[in-house]
């Protein structure tokens, strides 16, 4: 079914059949570029999630930005969680819950701060995102948040983090690395079962995922009824594994679409 699913490409979502949402349980969401423009949160996107928690259904967001930063989202917004650093870290309302241990926590980041300063000595212009202060289990280059770098340049930093043992993703304007076998999916499927006593994998047809970018892809390979943000097409030609479905509307406006479809869907 994954192979199936990573060829399908992007269908308009105005083409979605009439209805083949009215069972789902459930909504995961990147945040930057997803919910947000220029790093904040648009009005409507705001709205949307506050529309589908009164409907009833789980919210989940998914994001790579760092557990300190996703903090006071975590407390402020209507969703039932936060999964930050690509799995490794939730936050439920105010409190923290790890996938790791806290010996093992200490020990993965000494070396990840090991791997950052070869990623900066040996990347020309590489920089780490301002938001690493807040970061507990990865780390994160900033590609185009305050800073840009060009493809040869994000290419490299991932070369440097994989050589040195990481994991590595890149999102729509940060390069993650970690150690570990936690990724979005992952860290979903263990945030589902935590929360609600779900098996996600056996339910993926229930949930939606609305993503904007290439570290989306594991979520777009695993749940069949993904979506994607119309900002998407800016990484178009690098997804091997797309959602089946597109948004008019960029970013905010784009989620704010998708919760309309997927809430006249809930009232048939």
């Amino acid at each position: 079914m994954q192979a199936q699913h990573a060829s399908i490409g992007l269908v308009p979502l105005t083409q979605r059949p009439a209805g083949s949402w009215r069972h789902v349980l459930g909504v995961f969401t990147d945040i930057d570029d997803t919910l947000t423009s220029e790093g904040a949160i648009t009005p409507d996107a705001l709205e949307a999630l506050g529309h589908l928690h009164q409907a009833g259904l789980h919210v989940i967001a998914i994001t790579g930005r760092p557990v300190g930063w996703s903090e006071p989202f975590a407390q402020s917004w209507p969703v039932d969680a936060i999964v930050a650093e690509n799995g490794a870290v939730a936050l439920v309302k105010q409190q923290k819950l790890y996938q790791a241990d806290a010996p093992t926590r200490t020990g993965n980041f000494a070396r990840l701060q090991h791997v950052a300063a070869c990623v900066l000595r040996e990347v020309p212009g590489a920089v780490l995102a301002q938001d690493s202060a807040g970061r507990e289990t990865d780390i994160a280059v900033d590609h185009s948040e305050f800073v840009h770098l060009n493809e040869a340049q994000i290419a490299e930093v991932v070369a440097v983090m994989r050589r040195e043992g990481l994991n590595a993703s890149v999102s729509s304007i940060h390069v993650n690395g970690w150690i570990g076998s936690h990724d979005k999916w992952q860290g979903a499927r263990w945030i589902t079962r935590t929360l609600f006593g779900r098996d996600l994998a056996a339910e993926v047809d229930r949930w939606v995922y609305v993503g904007d970018s290439t570290n989306d892809q594991v979520m777009f390979q695993h749940l069949p009824q993904s979506v994607g943000v119309a900002n998407i097409r800016r990484f178009e030609a690098e997804l091997r594994h797309k959602p089946r479905y597109i948004t008019q509307g960029e970013r905010g406006a784009g989620f704010a679409e998708m919760a309309r479809a997927l809430l006249a869907d809930r009232r048939l």
